[in-house]
C-alpha cells in the first residue's frame, strides 16, 4: 500500500499533539498544524504535513526559535516593516496579515514586510488569510537557494512564489499561488523520497547546468525557472519586493529547510487592498464571476474536457478529501511516525 488515508481532522490533531511534544506553544501549534493539514486538503502535499519533520528538526537544532512572535521595526502610513525575531514563518505570517488588514482597512492598503522569518508553508493559507477580510491579497515569498539564473547553472534564488486572492462568499472564484519555477522543489523531494529515479523533462537541471531527467541529478543541480528569462524575470522581482526591501538576508546569505548550519532567515512581502475603497465588495464579486465564466466559456482544447481557472483544481480536490480522507504517500506518513516516537505521541488509527 504507497498511500496512507487519514480524515483531516485527525491529521491535524496528530501534527498538533507532535508540535506540542516537541516544545512549540498551543496557539503556534494550532497555526502550524491547520496551515499545514490545509495545503494537504488542496492537494499542495509539497506544503503539507511532510513539511512538520523539517521544521522540528529546526527546532530541536535551535535554528528557529519556537517561542518568538517578532516586533514591528517601522510603521508609516500604510508600510510597515517587521522583524521576525528568527520565529516560525507561521507566526510571524499570521501577525503580519493582521496589520497588512489593519493598515488597509485604515489607510485602503497595508504593505508589511517582514524580515528574519522562515518557512511559512503554502502562500495561499495567508492569501486566503487577508482574503476573508475583504480585502484583495498578495503575498510574495523569497526561499533558499535551488534555481539558477537565466543563462546560469548556479542557484542564486529559490522558487519565490507569488499569489493573489480574492475575497467573496465562494473563495473568490479564483486564487493564484505559483512558484516562479516550472514544479516547486517538494515535488523533486517528493520523486526522492519514493524511489521515482526520473522526473519530468523541463523540471531542473544538473549541476553543470544542462536539462535532466534524473532525480539525483536534479537534487545537485537546479530548479528550471518557469518559462526561462520570463520566470528569471519574476523570480528577481520576488527578491527585491521581499528580501531587498526588508534589508533582510538575499540570495546565497539565506539558509533552508535542510540546511543545518544556519538559520533560514526568510523574508516574506504582505499586501491588503480593501476592495470597497474602489467598488462594493459585492459588486466585484460579481464581477469576478462574470470574467471568470467568460474565461470558462472557451472552447477546451483538443485533450482538454473544460477550461479551468486558478484555484479551481485545488477547490475541487478539497472537497473530495475533506469527504473521503487525506491520501499521505507512505514516506510523508513514516516521517510523522518518526516524530511520533521521538515525542512520544500516541499514533491515531488510520485507514
Amino acid at each position: 500500500m504507497s498511500h496512507i488515508l487519514v480524515q483531516d481532522a485527525v491529521l491535524r490533531d496528530f501534527v498538533f499533539q507532535i508540535a506540542r511534544a516537541g516544545g512549540i506553544g498551543e496557539a503556534a501549534a494550532s497555526l502550524l498544524a491547520d496551515s499545514l493539514v490545509a495545503a494537504n486538503l488542496r492537494g499542495v502535499d509539497s506544503h503539507g504535513v511532510q513539511l512538520l519533520p523539517f521544521y522540528m528538526d529546526q527546532v530541536d537544532g535551535g535554528r528557529v526559535d519556537p517561542a518568538a512572535v517578532g516586533r514591528v521595526i517601522s510603521e508609516s502610513g500604510t508600510v510597515m516593516l517587521y522583524d521576525g525575531m528568527n520565529g516560525l514563518g507561521q507566526v510571524i505570517a499570521e501577525t503580519c496579515c493582521s496589520h497588512a488588514v489593519r493598515l488597509a482597512r485604515e489607510h485602503g492598503t497595508g504593505f508589511v514586510v517582514a524580515r528574519e522569518s522562515n518557512h511559512f508553508g503554502a502562500a495561499a493559507w495567508w492569501g486566503r488569510r487577508i482574503a476573508s477580510e475583504g480585502c484583495l491579497a498578495m503575498i510574495f515569498c523569497n526561499a533558499s537557494p535551488s534555481v539558477a539564473p537565466w543563462q546560469g547553472r548556479e542557484p542564486r534564488w529559490g522558487t519565490n512564489p507569488i499569489c493573489v486572492s480574492l475575497p467573496g462568499p465562494d473563495g473568490g472564484s479564483w486564487l493564484l499561488d505559483m512558484a516562479t519555477t516550472t514544479v516547486a522543489m517538494g515535488k523533486i523531494y517528493k520523486a526522492n523520497i519514493l524511489g521515482e529515479p526520473e522526473i519530468p523533462q523541463g523540471w531542473a537541471m544538473d549541476s553543470d547546468g544542462r536539462p535532466t531527467t534524473s532525480t539525483q541529478a536534479a537534487l545537485s543541480g537546479a530548479l528550471m525557472p518557469l518559462g526561462g528569462y520570463k520566470g528569471s524575470g519574476l523570480a528577481m522581482m520576488v527578491e527585491i519586493l521581499s528580501a531587498v526591501l526588508s534589508g533582510g538576508a538575499m540570495s546565497t546569505e539565506m539558509g533552508g529547510l535542510r540546511i543545518r548550519t544556519r538559520p533560514f532567515r526568510v523574508n516574506q512581502t504582505f499586501l491588503a487592498v480593501d476592495i470597497s475603497r474602489l467598488l462594493p465588495l459585492e459588486e466585484f464579486t460579481a464581477r469576478v464571476r462574470k470574467l471568470v465564466t467568460m474565461v470558462k466559456s472557451s472552447q477546451p482544447a483538443p485533450g482538454y474536457d473544460e477550461v479551468l481557472v486558478a484555484g479551481e483544481p485545488e477547490w475541487r480536490t478539497e472537497d473530495d478529501r475533506r469527504r473521503g480522507g487525506i491520501p499521505l504517500e507512505r514516506g510523508h506518513w513514516d516521517g510523522l511516525l518518526k516524530l511520533a516516537v521521538r515525542y512520544r505521541v500516541q499514533v491515531p488509527p488510520v485507514g
